[in-house]
């Protein structure tokens, strides 16, 4: 572990225990302060480290988030009193927001059916992970992490904790709380024996990780003939996209998809946006007239 930048150790015990920042994404801080300490000990001109990153091959995108964290870094430097000249200089670079590709429904459905293999008990498991991340728009993480605690039949809703471990209920649909609790009840006691709290479990019969849902993902993407694999911030995307367009307001989809900010979810809005543009321009009779002969 670097010691060469200030408060290194105190900074990132603050994120974790403090904070309450998942491990990826205090590895993920980690990353973005080595690749300035790299650049700090060769360079002294601050406004250098965006051209050092470009040559870094790190996209608009990417350059805006290594700010971010070096922001934060060195906000807590001055917090605990020592000198930071550096969060006057380093300015967010202007990003233009890319819309999320999301699933449709007539996609889900493919993937849905995809999902299916000899195994039934191992049919309901999958098709009941496709159903969790497209009915409730839930992230991986919160989704591998739900424990059957988390799950009230009576009330029709999980307990779901987020980033910062925050937790939000979201409530399910009629159809994905019979869907669950007939896993519950007849599906999972084939999958494990062991007394695992985790609601959903992976062939070895213990807590899915990341990478099981990202290698189901890929094998059901492949076997429904998508030219890429389906990846879970495109269920998500496709819960909220959807809600949209068939009326349910911002602020409701914010709550269910747990952003902290409202101009995160506002986004789908443009999504929505150009889907009524094309609509519109397919199907309204002065998109149909032709230029008339003089």
């Amino acid at each position: 572990m670097s010691m060469a930048l200030k408060l290194w150790i105190e900074f990132f015990d603050e994120l974790q225990n403090v904070r309450g920042r998942s491990l990826n994404t205090v590895m993920a801080y980690r990353r973005d302060l080595e690749l300035y300490e790299e650049f700090s000990q060769k360079q002294k001109d601050v406004s250098q480290f965006y051209e050092f990153m470009k040559k870094r091959g790190l996209s608009p995108r990417s350059q805006a988030r290594v700010i971010s964290s070096l922001r934060t870094y060195f906000r807590f430097l001055e917090v605990n009193g020592e000198k930071a000249d550096e969060l006057r200089e380093l300015r967010q670079p202007r990003v233009k927001a890319k819309l999320p590709k999301a699933l449709t429904p007539d996609e889900f459905k493919r993937l849905f059916e995809a999902a299916a293999s000899e195994d039934k008990y191992r049919t309901a498991r999958n098709q009941l992970t496709l159903l969790l991340l497209f009915g409730s728009g839930c992230r991986v993480s919160e989704l591998i992490g739900l424990n059957l605690q988390d799950y009230s039949p009576i009330e029709n809703w999980v307990v779901v904790t987020g980033k910062g471990n925050k937790q939000r209920l979201v409530p399910l649909t009629t159809r994905l709380s019979e869907e669950l609790k007939s896993y519950l009840q007849d599906v999972r006691p084939h999958l494990t024996k062991a007394a695992s709290p985790s609601l959903l479990v992976n062939d070895r019969g213990h807590r899915p990780s990341r990478v099981d849902i990202w290698r189901w993902l890929a094998a059901w993407s492949k076997k429904a003939g998508f030219a890429e694999p389906v990846g879970p911030h495109q269920l998500r995307h496709g819960c909220a996209t959807a809600l949209l367009e068939n009326g349910a307001d911002l602020r409701t989809i914010q709550t269910l998809l747990g952003h902290a900010s409202i101009q995160t979810t506002q986004i789908y809005t443009s999504v929505s946006g150009k889907k009524l543009r094309e609509e519109i321009d397919e199907h309204h009779p002065l998109s149909q007239l032709k230029d008339s002969e003089p």
